[in-house]
């Protein structure tokens, strides 16, 4: 007699992100296998013919089909209550993808400013030269955002909270916009990830992933992902996939399964971490504002109650000073000072790390458009990890006397 098959719909999430989507092969092994294959062997000339015209499903090619992919794939699908997901080589890669699947010349882009400085250089430069534009809008403005929809308009894209300022865009009201223009409605959920929020409670259509950010959670590997209806991937997504191929490698999708496996451990006590620091922050004379979602002096505190479980692991804030230069020294003051925290762009991982947004994951921009993003010089981004809370306060204190 065999046993039933997994139901995600019956368990919680924390066992989702445990047993989600894993598949046996022949010989029973308990954690997930990592298939290093390039290509896949058919029973006969029937089935591979079958197979690569999509009558039947299966493993055809590792650029577009891989069990140990797969797993990952079904797994993060379960936790963000999607039908399906596709996984990438990046975020960036998702992004890119998504873009290509659903976008076309001529059509139009509404994206908020404060996004990841990458997303910026994509949408302002790099897909002008294929006819497609964007709108940058104030993300927490919707008045806006309603605004800037134009006819050709067939994408909405939102960060929230956003890089590196964490504004909380309202993505019910994004959706009444969407839904009456027939827009499509993209989130990137990289900062909260499924453990602290699902965008497709809240109508989303599309939800990127950079999974080399929290999905892993160790900085090991790189890694994305794009989750919606089966139709819309299948349809639009899956054939950019299959002919571009900006692939996940199966390596790189076996460590990112492990890493789901304590997703909603470490999202839990990373947030308790940064919600402590964010506090500390504030009452500190040496900073000027604490940008943190679950503080209740944050614009948006009370739509990040509503919309998230906790306020994430991602705290900027912007040290004193008067004058460009003199924010810059400053926040280089705090961030040369520190120890123990890693000096690194990345984020994610379980070690804090800290960054000047101005000259590092923002510094491709212009100035006029970091400025009106809200990038200052004074601005600093810290990625909490799982330290002891009071360690990474005293590292941060030690700059801060040197003003």
């Amino acid at each position: 007699m065999s046993r039933p098959p997994f139901d995600p719909t019956q368990w919680h999430p924390e066992t989702i992100a445990v047993r989600g989507g894993s598949v046996r092969s022949q010989f029973g092994e308990h954690s997930e296998a990592m298939y290093l294959t390039s290509s896949f062997v058919f029973e006969s000339a029937a089935q591979a013919a079958a197979r690569f015209s999509g009558q039947e499903e299966g493993n055809v090619y590792a650029r577009f089909t891989n069990p140990s992919v797969t797993m990952f794939e079904e797994r993060l699908a379960q936790l963000e209550g999607a039908q399906a997901c596709l996984a990438t080589a990046s975020g960036m890669a998702a992004i890119t993808t998504t873009c290509m699947g659903l976008l076309s010349q001529g059509d139009h882009i509404v994206s908020s400013k404060s996004i990841f400085g990458a997303t910026v250089q994509l949408f302002a430069t790099v897909l002008t030269r294929f006819g497609i534009t964007t709108t940058f809008v104030e993300g927490t403005d919707i008045e806006q955002w309603a605004a800037a929809v134009q006819p050709n308009t067939k994408m909405f894209y939102v960060e929230t909270p956003s890089n590196p300022l964490t504004e909380i865009i309202d993505l019910k009201a994004m959706k009444a916009i969407t839904e009456k223009h027939g827009i499509t409605l993209v989130v990137d959920n990289c900062f909260c990830t499924p453990a602290l929020q699902k965008p497709f409670e809240w109508g989303a259509d599309v939800v990127i992933h950079s999974a080399t950010k929290y999905l892993d959670g160790q900085g090991r590997v790189l890694g994305g992902a794009i989750v919606g209806s089966k139709t819309l991937l299948k349809e639009k997504i899956l054939p950019i996939l299959r002919t571009a191929g900006p692939s996940l490698s199966a390596f790189n999708a076996w460590v990112l399964l492990k890493g789901l496996e304590t997703l909603q451990i470490r999202m839990d006590k990373q947030s308790a971490n940064a919600l402590f620091i964010a506090k500390w922050l504030e009452e500190n004379p040496n900073v000027r504002k604490v940008f943190y979602p679950g503080l209740p002096s944050h614009p948006q505190y009370e739509l990040a109650c509503a919309q998230q479980t906790s306020g994430g692991a991602i705290v900027s804030f912007e040290v004193v000073g008067d004058t460009p230069e003199t924010g810059r020294a400053n926040a280089w003051k705090v961030i040369d000072q520190t120890q123990m925290l890693s000096i690194t762009a990345n984020l994610g991982d379980t070690r804090t790390t800290i960054t000047h947004p101005a000259t590092t994951t923002h510094g491709r921009l212009t100035p006029e458009a970091r400025n009106a993003a809200g990038i200052s010089e004074n601005l600093i981004r810290i990625a909490v990890g799982l330290e002891k809370e009071t360690d990474v306060c005293t590292d941060l204190a030690q700059g801060f006397k040197l003003f």
